[in-house]
């Protein structure tokens, strides 16, 4: 069969099948990401049916996916809303770093990996996937909710932490010298330092060229801008998903509110390849033998994720039940730990390391969604009980009426958006 017949055939089928699939999560609730995971996994290197022909061009949509997810994410925050929220919330991301990537730190060494191993998987462990979040929130419909501007502060610091840690990485992995990992490193502050100031000071200019009435022109400009300076970006070793983050933030107004539209159908198609190629590259049988050290880091680092965002959220102001919100949020993690993963697989340092790498994040990719949906009714039951036992036995129906009361006030504190 022809080349190109073979290609539309495989793409075609799995647009189809992640199409029903979609179908099928909204049918129960539930987000569809895990089941477009395993579809990834089914279609594989080692899987069902592994993919051929369309491989690369999936590979392709795959980063388009990650770039528009950003690109989305910064289209929700005006540069003055970013500045802002660094300013305040710069202790949270100190707090998100310390709890999340010692852990992954701590396990390189037990495991005698060594230090250079150590760094890249506290990398891995440190980052939450903007992507999956931003689409989870999206699925949740939580976009509006007063935790949610915490949940993205912690998601910027850690997109701008990118900017700064991947060129240390590279240079640490290729070997590099202090002088070459130190040009490095001030080349990639420098470029994200510029395309900041530039959304800062001049996003109202850069909004006014982007505008246009017709919408057909504002996608393709849109979309050719936000491609250029996310290539450029991953040229000079800056994040392509940081470049494009701060190209939504530089849009402000309608613009952004008519490229939000505009650009949602596309970006949830290509997401959704993303995640299709994070499950093809994923071995079924290479899982197995690393899957307990990497359930040992899962279980922990979710746990400090939680902390993290309930800590963040608590002193953010928000209420209990959003605390716990935004802590479930942060747990998933993807995009960026596969690249921090795959640096250090192509440098060859430790053969495990992208096997563990790759199951971690299979796991927490996986169980994210579902925090992020679960970890706010759970804890409020545990609460509840625990309340309950330490409460004397009810005297009368005054009491019964207090408790029915706080539960209300608390449900209205909760169900205010800002």
């Amino acid at each position: 069969m022809h080349s190109s017949a073979v290609f539309l055939i495989e793409f075609g089928a799995v647009i189809l099948g992640l199409g029903l699939l979609g179908r099928l999560a909204g049918r129960f609730q539930f987000s569809p990401i895990p089941l477009y995971l395993l579809a990834g996994l089914a279609f594989g290197e080692g899987g069902l049916l592994p993919l051929g022909a369309s491989e690369e061009f999936v590979a392709t949509g795959a980063e388009i996916g990650v770039i528009l997810l950003l690109l989305m994410l910064g289209l929700e925050y005006s540069a003055s809303d970013l500045v802002s929220n660094l300013k305040t919330q710069y202790p949270a991301g100190l707090v998100d770093a310390v709890l999340n990537a010692l852990p992954g730190a701590i396990m390189a060494l037990l495991l005698g990996w060594g230090p250079v191993a150590a760094v890249v998987l506290a990398g891995v462990t440190w980052i939450s996937s903007s992507g999956v979040i931003a689409k989870v929130l999206g699925d949740l419909g939580r976009l509006g909710n007063r935790e949610t501007p915490v949940i993205l502060s912690i998601l910027v610091l850690e997109d701008l932490a990118m900017a700064v840690y991947l060129p240390i990485v590279t240079a640490l992995l290729a070997g590099a010298g202090l002088a070459a990992g130190s040009v490095t490193l001030a080349i990639a502050l420098g470029v994200a330092g510029l395309v900041l100031f530039l959304a800062v000071r001049y996003g109202r200019l850069i909004s006014r060229f982007v505008s246009s009435d017709d919408p057909e022109k504002l996608l393709l400009v849109v979309l050719g801008l936000t491609l250029l300076v996310a290539g450029i970006a991953q040229q000079l070793q800056v994040s392509a998903a940081v470049g494009a983050f701060l190209v939504g933030i530089a849009l402000s107004g309608e613009v952004a509110e008519g490229t939000h539209i505009l650009l949602s159908p596309l970006r949830d198609l290509f997401a959704a390849v993303f995640f299709v190629f994070f499950g093809l590259h994923t071995d079924p049988a290479s899982i197995p033998p690393v899957l307990l050290p990497a359930m040992v880091l899962a279980v922990i680092t979710a746990g400090t994720k939680i902390t993290t965002g309930y800590w963040a959220a608590r002193r953010a102001g928000i209420s209990t039940r959003g605390r716990w919100r935004a802590g479930g949020t942060l747990v998933a993690r993807g995009e960026f730990s596969i690249v921090i993963a795959g640096l250090a697989v192509t440098a060859g340092i430790e053969p495990s390391l992208g096997p563990l790498a790759t199951a971690y994040v299979l796991i927490l990719v996986v169980l994210g969604p579902l925090t992020a949906r679960w970890t706010e009714p759970i804890a409020r039951q545990v609460t509840d009980r625990l309340a309950a036992r330490r409460r004397p036995a009810p005297a009368g129906a005054a009491e019964g009426d207090g408790v029915a009361r706080e539960t209300v006030d608390d449900s209205d504190a909760v169900g205010r958006r800002s």
